[in-house]
């Protein structure tokens, strides 16, 4: 699976997006189910169903979730949501009102993570067309021409040969057929819009470096959990032959 060009890993990465918010409700789940299992001691703790280690290794399990996604709660009002919860106690809220105020503190998390995601992109873009070499097209797309082939250029229709690599503007590479030792065939029109018309633009034997936006990428959502939402994507690409 090539995670630089396939539209199908979208639909993946964003399934993975909703991890920490499941495995949250889960949790919560396990607490009300663990109270009103044992409703007749209301004001103290059920029997336990996991011992020290197990009971150790949930808190681990949840903690490393939510670090995964930058989330980082009040670890003492986390602690007493769940101990009000699994002892029956008075809580704070309703269930209904525990499930919007946390859908509403996260939404808000990443509005603003976004925000500043996308400023950043922006930023990067902006100083990055001033460069010499740099071209930018109507959609927004920017490239630097590498090599300058001789043969003919491909349609959204063709099916292409190619080898290169990706990374992001931190340089990180998420994905290279050149690392794989081998080049990837696609078709034009299976692949993120910013492949699309890139490499329309390209000769065959030709070698440029395309700086696709995210709404030319994957946008909001990113993809293959390697490429964060709002991701310009940098491509080292050659295209080597139009398959007929």
């Amino acid at each position: 699976m090539n995670i630089g060009v396939s539209k199908s890993l979208i639909k993946r990465y964003a399934q993975k997006m909703k991890h920490t918010i499941l495995v949250i409700i889960t949790a919560l789940f396990i607490c009300v189910l663990l109270g009103c299992n044992d409703k007749g001691k209301t004001g103290s703790s059920p029997d336990e169903t996991f011992d020290k280690d197990a009971s150790y290794a949930l808190g681990m399990n949840v903690g490393s979730s939510l670090k995964m996604d930058n989330l980082y709660p009040n670890i003492d009002e986390f602690a007493q949501g769940m101990k009000d919860v699994l002892t029956d106690s008075k809580t704070r809220f309703t269930i209904e009102e525990a499930y919007q105020i946390f859908n509403e503190a996260f939404d808000a998390m990443a509005q603003k993570r976004d925000m500043e995601v996308m400023q950043a992109e922006n930023e990067f873009l902006a100083e990055n067309s001033k460069k010499p070499g740099i071209n930018v097209t109507a959609s927004g797309l920017q490239y630097e021409v590498i090599h300058e082939g001789s043969g003919p250029k491909p349609t959204a229709a063709d099916r292409v040969q190619v080898h290169y690599e990706g990374s992001l503007i931190d340089g990180t590479v998420f994905d290279s057929s050149y690392a794989r030792g081998e080049p990837i065939e696609f078709s034009l029109g299976g692949v993120i819009p910013g492949w699309t018309e890139g490499l329309q633009l390209m000769n065959t034997g030709s070698t440029y470096r395309l700086f696709i936006p995210s709404d030319l990428g994957y946008g909001s959502q990113g993809a293959g959990g390697q490429i964060p939402p709002f991701s310009t994507l940098i491509f080292e690409v050659e295209l080597l032959d139009i398959i007929h």
